[in-house]
């Protein structure tokens, strides 16, 4: 039998055989590390979930934990002034700019309202946790309007929330680079917009003023009280340029004294409304008062919260909304205070007690310390109540339980331009405005709040 190999050849044979298998594992090597890597990026990557799939459950509860701050007694005294429909806004603004990047079909707000700065960029193919981002922007923009003027329980309130949801948030990411990038990135946001909010001349909204009208116009004089309240809110600058086009109603009649006058008919039927107040007008007065309960028309906050807890949508839904009701809500604000301090009309009480000669007569509610034309409360009824209609339709029913904890009756309606008339009403049942003041207020505000949202665009073109 002949030999096969060679003790030569069996060598060569030996030396080919384990270089091939080395080679081979050489090749293979890359491979696996490809998996090890694909792992790890997997791992920090993880799942890029969108926006809509969160619920707004971190949004709704920084809502009524903001919402407990607002609410006053009548005793304790207001101490936001009229700051908390810019803080709505303001908040609306930083929830969405904070969750938009999860809204692929959806833009940043920069560059359509006005000196709006450019906002952080988040990581390209990073993981995001919207909530955790909308926390840490809501809890920071919290802190910064409303610490200044709350005791310190309101502060360890805000900080408990912040990190109960944190803890919750950690448990369900389950991954530390994600979670400090989405709050990182959310903090970042807020920081931005809190520096904007800084620059909208809110601060000299109280500087010294006096009333300069002519005969019959309003003044901080008796039966008016004293106080005037932020004569320049008027000049804050307005998040949407050309919100306010279009929107002006024609001026109330002249001041006149004559009885057959437009004047004297208009302040007659304040007075003539007053004699004859069923129990429910007089509960419906009572009910949009403001005080106790939501100073200075943010019962309006109230009623989004409420509707938003009924609907219960996703944080993409929500924070569209906030966004749109607040800043709609805010520059409804805006106008409003710029005609009132330029009309200068004078609320009812001075003409019925000295031209119409009932000397002792008193509205419902307190006066409030600003000119009546055009009616605040109606003007942002209009405004609130036009854009959740476009969000939720015309008929839609819902009840009000703002006020329950006083132990008022839920008022409920079968649409939202149904609570904004009804609105109007209140205020000519407590004998502080006119109704051409409310209806022509609802009016502007519901075509201040047409022009945002016909002007801003949410959705990418």
């Amino acid at each position: 039998m002949k030999q096969i190999f060679s003790p030569f050849g069996l060598s060569l044979f030996v030396f080919v055989l384990l270089l091939f298998s080395c080679q081979k594992s050489i090749k293979n090597e890359p491979v696996l590390q490809q998996q090890l890597q694909s792992t790890a990026a997997s791992q920090e990557n993880g799942h890029l979930k969108q926006t809509k799939e969160y619920s707004a459950d971190v949004a709704q509860k920084w809502q009524d934990l903001q919402l407990r701050f607002l609410r006053i007694t009548a005793s304790s005294g207001n101490p936001y002034g009229r700051n908390g429909h810019r803080w709505f806004a303001y908040l609306g603004i930083a929830l969405y700019e904070s969750v938009v990047p999860g809204m692929p079909a959806y833009q940043s707000l920069h560059g359509q309202l006005t000196d709006m700065p450019e906002m952080p960029s988040t990581e390209p193919g990073k993981a995001y946790h919207w909530p955790t981002s909308a926390n840490a922007a809501l809890a920071y923009l919290s802190k910064h309007f409303f610490i200044a003027n709350t005791p310190l329980i309101n502060t360890s309130s805000m900080d408990s929330l912040e990190n109960t949801l944190d803890e919750q948030y950690e448990i369900e990411i389950n991954n530390e680079a994600t979670l400090h990038r989405s709050k990182d990135f959310g903090t970042a946001v807020a920081q931005k917009i809190f520096e904007w909010s800084e620059t909208d001349g809110y601060k000299h909204a109280n500087d010294p003023y006096t009333p300069a009208g002519g005969v019959g116009s309003w003044t901080n004089t008796a039966p008016n009280p004293t106080g005037i309240a932020e004569p320049y809110w008027g000049n804050n600058r307005h998040f949407v340029q050309g919100s306010d086009m279009g929107t002006a109603s024609p001026l109330p009649p002249v001041y006149s004294t004559d009885p057959n006058s437009d004047y004297y008919k208009m302040v007659k039927e304040v007075y003539d409304v007053s004699q004859s107040l069923t129990a429910e007008q007089i509960a419906t007065a009572l009910y949009f008062r403001d005080n106790p309960g939501f100073p200075n028309a943010t019962n309006y906050i109230s009623t989004f919260s409420q509707i938003m807890h009924i609907e219960n949508p996703q944080l993409d839904f929500y924070a569209q909304a906030q966004a749109k009701v607040g800043i709609a809500f805010a520059e409804a604000m805006i106008n409003c205070w710029k005609i009132k301090y330029t009309v200068l009309q004078d609320r009812p009480t001075r003409y019925i007690r000295n031209v119409l000669g009932h000397s002792t007569w008193s509205p419902l509610i307190a006066v409030p310390t600003h000119p009546e034309f055009p009616s605040a409360h109606s003007q942002m009824a209009g405004a609130v109540s036009y854009v959740l209609t476009t969000l939720l339709g015309d008929n839609y029913q819902f009840t009000l339980h703002t006020y329950d904890y006083l132990g008022m009756a839920p008022r409920t309606y079968t649409s939202f331009q149904e609570m904004a008339e009804d609105i109007g009403r209140s205020r000519v049942y407590a004998g502080i405005h006119y109704t051409y003041s409310c209806v022509e207020g609802r009016k502007q505000g519901e075509r201040i709040a047409a022009n945002v949202l016909d002007i801003l665009r949410f959705r990418k073109e």
